[in-house]
């Protein structure tokens, strides 16, 4: 066999994508890589994502603060004086996209405005922290992203 310009493209060709699958198996029997969704009920969140939106916007809309700061003791969060903290009922979750394992969910209970989120709970490094609450039956949401 003769060794031509058609046989070498081709090789080429043929090497080309050997090279590429490999690194395709390779990555998808990686224990590292990670494939699952963000969150086990997706499509659920993604329905009630209208909701969300209303939500943020009655916290835009009424004007108040929500504030959220790092303190020597943990997170703190401050609501908004306009509300009384004995008529805020809701969540508070903190989800750590590099690890779901420490992803953690707490029940709003005030009696001042503020609540606090011991040291003890928080690693250092990204959280997305998302605080639904209602008051007087209005729905409210805020979500940053924060660094601790």
């Amino acid at each position: 066999m003769k060794f031509n310009w058609g046989t070498g493209i081709f090789l080429s060709f043929v090497a080309f994508i050997v090279f590429i699958l490999y690194f395709v198996v390779l990555s998808f029997r990686d224990p590292q890589s990670n494939h699952d969704l963000v969150t086990e009920d997706y499509y659920q969140q993604e329905l009630k994502y209208q909701q969300d939106i209303d939500a943020s916007a009655n916290l835009n809309k009424s004007g108040a603060q929500l504030q959220v700061a790092k303190t020597p003791e943990g997170l703190r969060v401050d609501f908004p004086v306009a509300f009384a903290p004995d008529k805020i009922k809701g969540t508070i979750s903190l989800y750590r996209p590099s690890n779901k394992q420490l992803d953690f969910k707490t029940p709003i209970q005030l009696s001042e405005r503020q609540l606090l989120i011991p040291k003890s709970r928080l690693l250092d490094g990204r959280w997305d922290i998302r605080i639904e609450w209602t008051y007087e039956g209005k729905p409210y949401l805020y979500q940053k992203k924060l660094t601790y």
